[in-house]
């Protein structure tokens, strides 16, 4: 028996979108509107702050049906968090010394009306992840656009063996029922499992290598198995 999935109508997308933002205390929900059309939510509205905007769209994202969300909110700074783009670089060159998991010397930032531009190279994932998380938070951003590039030091070969061996230590999951492929920086991962949850677990301990960029998760699940 495989897990049915029921489709779900716009209505209903748009009330738990609107349920989702609400339960986050980043987001305001008089200051945002939603709408929704065949699965694709589009914000509207306007914040004060990137990272509520950038919120929003990570809550609108979590609810099930989503497709795609299409993230239409300004960002309108107050007086007080205005910054010139030679404070803001200033600024984001000192949160990735201290803050990022990446080595800032491998970054490049420029900053234009606001808008930060990352590009550089990360050995992980979760460099270039944690790299944006780190200058969107910071006062005066309105937008950042992440070209960092995810370039693994070791081989496909190795990669397999890192994310195989991580399978077999995760209590979550049978290793035995997942089979693990590289294709460059792509993964894909293979299998039967009994449940979503193992399912995700695998997602993560190949997204845990070094140079992923893709992890195509084609794991099925069973509950009858």
């Amino acid at each position: 028996m495989g897990v049915s999935t029921t489709t779900r109508t716009d209505e209903q997308i748009q009330k738990d979108v609107l349920a989702e933002l609400q339960w986050d205390p980043r987001v305001h929900t008089t200051e945002i509107g939603v709408a929704v059309k065949d699965g694709v939510v589009t914000l509207s509205g306007w914040v004060d702050s990137y990272s509520k905007k950038w919120a929003a769209e990570e809550g609108a994202h979590r609810v099930k049906g989503v497709t795609a969300v299409a993230n239409d909110i300004e960002v309108r700074l107050p007086s007080s968090s205005e910054r010139s783009d030679t404070d803001i670089a200033a600024a984001a060159v000192r949160a990735l010394e201290w803050d990022a998991l990446i080595p800032v010397d491998r970054i490049e930032v420029t900053v234009s009306k606001g808008w930060v531009t990352l590009r550089g190279e990360a050995e992980w994932d979760f460099e270039k992840r944690d790299a944006e998380k780190v200058v969107r938070r910071l006062t005066g951003v309105k937008g950042v656009t992440n070209l960092i590039t995810v370039h693994p030091r070791v081989t496909a070969s190795e990669l397999k063996e890192r994310i195989e061996d991580a399978l077999v230590r995760s209590v979550e999951t049978d290793a035995k029922r997942i089979t693990v492929e590289v294709q460059g920086d792509k993964v894909i991962l293979k299998g039967k499992v009994r449940s979503w949850a193992e399912k995700e677990e695998a997602e993560r301990a190949a997204w845990s290598a070094p140079g992923m960029t893709l992890v195509d998760n084609r794991i099925a699940v069973s509950l009858s198995d």
